[in-house]
């Protein structure tokens, strides 16, 4: 069994943040993932910048970099040698990426990476109609039933999660 293919989704999934309102990943993470160094897959990026629009790729300011060094300071994320600003990549730019770096072990890993962004949307998908048919069953039944679907709605609410949101909102 090949490095890539013993990463496991929760382990891809744990390395996808919010920021700017946007699931991404930092180069150094997609670097690791897909078997080469930050620099190399950078290189590859600035040699194919036509190919990552905004949408895609974008690079973090040093505030944000400083807010995250604060937010993770007991992390395992390192950018605190490296002397260029992190660029973060949505789930459409890291599969860009497997294809300017055109390795195996960047396509196997990068369809793993699009494996853990399409649990994480349909996680998403599945509470809010959860939420939908449980407010129509509410409505459906008298308040006989509401100290029941109080609870359910508390059961339902996703775990509190020790890591916060990066970067600014407009």
């Amino acid at each position: 069994m090949s490095k890539q293919s013993a990463i496991s989704l929760s382990e891809i999934e744990s390395r996808i943040y919010t920021i700017h309102d946007r699931k991404v990943m930092f180069d150094s993470d997609l670097a690791n993932l897909y078997g080469v160094s930050t620099k190399r897959l950078n290189e590859q990026v600035k040699r194919n910048q036509d190919r990552f629009p905004p949408d895609f790729m974008f690079q973090l300011k040093y505030h944000e970099v400083a807010n995250l060094k604060s937010q993770f300071a007991t992390s395992s994320l390192s950018w605190g040698g490296q002397r260029k600003l992190p660029n973060v990549f949505t789930e459409h730019g890291t599969i860009m990426l497997a294809n300017v770096l055109n390795s195996k072990t960047a396509v196997q890993a990068s369809v793993q990476v699009v494996r853990a962004f399409i649990r994480l949307r349909e996680l998403t998908i599945t509470h809010k109609d959860l939420l939908q048919k449980v407010n129509a069953m509410e409505k459906k039944y008298d308040y006989q039933f509401k100290a029941v679907f109080d609870a359910i709605r508390r059961l339902m609410e996703p775990p509190k999660v020790d890591r916060k949101q990066i970067g600014f909102r407009n």
